[in-house]
C-alpha cells in the first residue's frame, strides 16, 4: 500500500513556536511508518515553508533551526506545497496556527488536515466570542467583560472601576487571542492594573478581564468516533502558582497532574464529561480539541478554555489521557490522522 505523506507543520509565527516545534517533533518520532511518510514542514517567521532534513528536526529551538535553513533545508513555494504532502498534521499553536489562518491556506491549497475548520479554530482562540457562544448555549462560563486598547486609553480610571464592581479583587487579565496563559495576570491590587493590562495588550489590542476562580482545574481531550465526539480523560491540575502558568505548563516537575482526577468527585467528573461534549458541539469543533475548565469551591463547573487542538509534547495531557484509554502514542496519532481524513472527505466546501 503507498503510504500517505503527512506533513508535519511545526514553528510557526506566534508566541508558542517553541510549544509547536516539541509538538510537531514528537509527532513526526510517534508516525506509523509502515501506513505513513512523515515530512517535516517548519513555518519561519517570515511565513515560509521548508521542507526540513531529520538532523534539524531534533534542532532545540525554531531559533537554531533557522540559522540553519538556507544551507540544509530546502525552501517550498506555497503554492506547491500540495506537491509535497498528501495530508497536513496542524502542530502550530496560537495565532496563524490555532486560529483558522494555516486551515484557510490548506483549504485553498486543497490540502486536508488534522482539527477544526476555519471558523471553529477562530472560535477556539478568540476567548470573548468563545464565551458568548458557550453563554448562549447554556454552558457555565466565568463572568468576563472585554476593553479594547482605545476604550482603556481614553479612560483607565473608568475601566478600573467597572471592572472592580464587576468582579471584584482578584480578578484575572488576559489577552482575548493568546495560549499557553501568555499575557495572563492576577491583579490583586488597583495599583496593579496598569503594567497587567499593559502586559496583555502587548499580544492584542483587546483584553479580557475575568472573575478569580478558586478550586481545581481541568483539562479534557476529546477525540471524535464515527462522527461523534468522546471524551478521552480528565486530568485534575494542580499548580504551584495562582494559575497554570506557560512555565508550569511546559517545563517538568512545575505541576502536579492527575489522570484519572484524583479529589474530583465522581458525579462531578460525569458533569465535567456532559459540560466539555456540549462545549465542542457548540463551537464546531472537528476531529479533535481540549477543553479546559474549572471546578470552583461550590461545586460549580466551568469551561475556562476551549482549544480546537492540542499540545502534543511526550508529557502533555494530549498523551496521558491516551495512555489511560489504553493507546500507544502511535495510535492515537494514527486515529487522529484518519478521523481528519474521514471528516474532509466528507465536506461541502471549507471544513
Amino acid at each position: 500500500m503507498e503510504k500517505i505523506r503527512v506533513g508535519v507543520i511545526l514553528g510557526g509565527l506566534s508566541s508558542e513556536c517553541e510549544v509547536s516545534l516539541n509538538s510537531g517533533r514528537n509527532v513526526f518520532d510517534m508516525m506509523d511508518r509502515e501506513r505513513y511518510e512523515p515530512v517535516p514542514v517548519f513555518l519561519d517567521r517570515e511565513a515560509r515553508f521548508w521542507i526540513l532534513p531529520w538532523q534539524l528536526v531534533s534542532q532545540n529551538t525554531t531559533v537554531d533551526i533557522s540559522e540553519h535553513l538556507e544551507k540544509e533545508a530546502r525552501r517550498v513555494a506555497c503554492d506547491d506545497l500540495g506537491e509535497e504532502i498528501d495530508f497536513a498534521f496542524i502542530a502550530l499553536h496560537g495565532k496563524y496556527g490555532d486560529d483558522g489562518c494555516i486551515q484557510g491556506l490548506l483549504e485553498i491549497l486543497g490540502i486536508p488536515y488534522t482539527g477544526s475548520g476555519v471558523l471553529a479554530s477562530a472560535l477556539g482562540m478568540d476567548k470573548h466570542v468563545q464565551q458568548q457562544i458557550l453563554r448562549a448555549e447554556g454552558i457555565h462560563v466565568p463572568k468576563s467583560g472585554m476593553v479594547t486598547r482605545k476604550e482603556w486609553e481614553k479612560d483607565r480610571a473608568a475601566v478600573q472601576d467597572s471592572m472592580i464592581a464587576a468582579f471584584g479583587v482578584p480578578l484575572v487579565v488576559k489577552p482575548t487571542r493568546e495560549g499557553s496563559s501568555i499575557g495572563v495576570t492576577i491583579i490583586r491590587r488597583r495599583e496593579e492594573f496598569d503594567e497587567a493590562v499593559g502586559r496583555a495588550f502587548a499580544w492584542d489590542n483587546a483584553v479580557l478581564f475575568e472573575e478569580y476562580l478558586e478550586g481545581v482545574e481541568f483539562s479534557c481531550i476529546v477525540v471524535e468516533e464515527n462522527g461523534d465526539p468522546m471524551i478521552l480523560g480528565v486530568t485534575e491540575i494542580h499548580p504551584q502558582s495562582d494559575y497554570f502558568s506557560y512555565d508550569e505548563k511546559y517545563m517538568p516537575g512545575r505541576c502536579s497532574k492527575y489522570t484519572p482526577p484524583k479529589t474530583i468527585p465522581a458525579e462531578t467528573v460525569e458533569c465535567i464529561k456532559k459540560d466539555v461534549i456540549a462545549a465542542y458541539r457548540a463551537l464546531g469543533f472537528r476531529s479533535y480539541g481540549r477543553i479546559d475548565g474549572f471546578v470552583t469551591r461550590d461545586g460549580r463547573v466551568l469551561i475556562t478554555d476551549p482549544n480546537s487542538s492540542s499540545g502534543m509534547a511526550p508529557s502533555s495531557f494530549f498523551f496521558e489521557q491516551a495512555a489511560e484509554a489504553g493507546m500507544m502514542p502511535s495510535m492515537i496519532v494514527t486515529k487522529i490522522i484518519e478521523t481528519s481524513r474521514r471528516v474532509h472527505t466528507g465536506k461541502k466546501g471549507p471544513l
